[in-house]
């Protein structure tokens, strides 16, 4: 894959229960994020046009990919993970090291860390709490990793916006 192609993301639920408000504002949030790293060269995704911050479009993707997995795979199902990015010695390698995949990896990471979340989550009571917290946090139930995970899309969503308006001029897509 030379670049991530153009595609049309779905639309957010306008009504509808709770866990189909969730789910479908996921899904808008994941889908905008390769939207707006669509249509760029690896090296362009790179690109880190901010010179005191060390954010891409490509990290930011991994990034992403690391937050499905700790919150839905390590901490709500309680699974050992694998980490695409992280090292022990490294814990920013996903924004720093992007060359240790190629964009065919790191998008297929992507949608196979959503699919797993989605796959985790299906079936749950949104009140059911996560099986290892993490640390010395409290628990938080599935309803709140999925607030919390369109949280963390919209802001780097926002990050992308800037980034990319600034790699070609891209706004508002």
């Amino acid at each position: 894959m030379d670049e991530i192609p153009r595609f049309q993301r779905p639309k957010p639920h306008l009504s509808g229960d709770e866990r189909e408000q969730l789910e479908s504002w996921l899904a808008f949030y994941r889908a905008t994020l390769l939207k707006k790293c669509s249509g760029l060269s690896f090296e362009d995704l790179c690109r880190r046009p901010v010179a005191t911050s060390s954010m891409s479009l490509l990290g930011i993707l991994r990034h992403m990919t690391f937050v499905e997995q700790i919150w839905l795979d390590a901490r709500f199902a309680g699974n050992d993970v694998t980490e695409y990015y992280r090292r022990p010695d490294e814990r920013e390698a996903e924004w720093t090291e992007l060359d240790s995949a190629t964009l065919d990896q790191v998008v297929t990471n992507f949608e196979h860390a959503c699919e797993t979340s989605d796959e985790l989550a299906r079936g749950h009571d949104l009140g059911e709490l996560v099986r290892r917290p993490g640390g010395d946090r409290e628990p938080v139930d599935l309803r709140w990793i999925y607030i919390h995970l369109i949280e963390e899309y919209a802001r780097h969503c926002g990050h992308a916006d800037l980034i990319r308006e600034l790699i070609d001029g891209t706004t508002g897509y």
